[in-house]
């Protein structure tokens, strides 16, 4: 194998690990996954940025509590060397309306990997479509 090929493969699998971390609902287990600097980016309006593991991690909880039943489907996975681009649907009950709508929204997240974790992240997401299910479900109950 190719230092190039070794290297999307560790690429690769640290992606995977932190997608199936998500999924896990464990913030220990995701916190454990990035690196002590870790970037994370929101562009969203609604998201918020931060930097280090110690803040993620602490910040993982409220999330994890809020967006219940998290799951992300891996739509596509790009990876390039060190650095790889996944779309995503995301799925959850959110917690922040006493109807606890479930809302499905897709996205797109960008990494770069320094040692097999996760060093930087950014996340690309609709506000605006996480809006109109809430407001639609308040609307229109099932």
């Amino acid at each position: 194998m190719s230092a190039v090929a070794d290297l999307e493969s560790v690429t690769r699998t640290a992606v995977a690990r932190f997608v199936a971390a998500l999924n896990s609902g464990d913030p220990d287990r995701i916190a454990d996954l990035v690196t002590e600097d870790f970037h994370n980016e929101h562009t969203s309006s609604l998201g918020k940025s931060l930097h280090g593991r110690a803040a993620y991690r602490q910040r993982l909880a409220g999330f994890l509590e809020e967006f219940q039943d998290l799951r992300y489907e891996t739509e596509d996975l790009l990876v390039d060397g060190d650095r790889a681009a996944l779309a995503y649907r995301m799925t959850f009950v959110w917690t922040g309306a006493s109807h606890r709508p479930e809302i499905s929204v897709r996205g797109m997240f960008r990494f770069r990997v320094e040692d097999g974790k996760i060093a930087h992240r950014i996340d690309y997401w609709d506000s605006g479509t996480f809006h109109q299910q809430t407001t639609a479900q308040r609307r229109w109950p099932r």
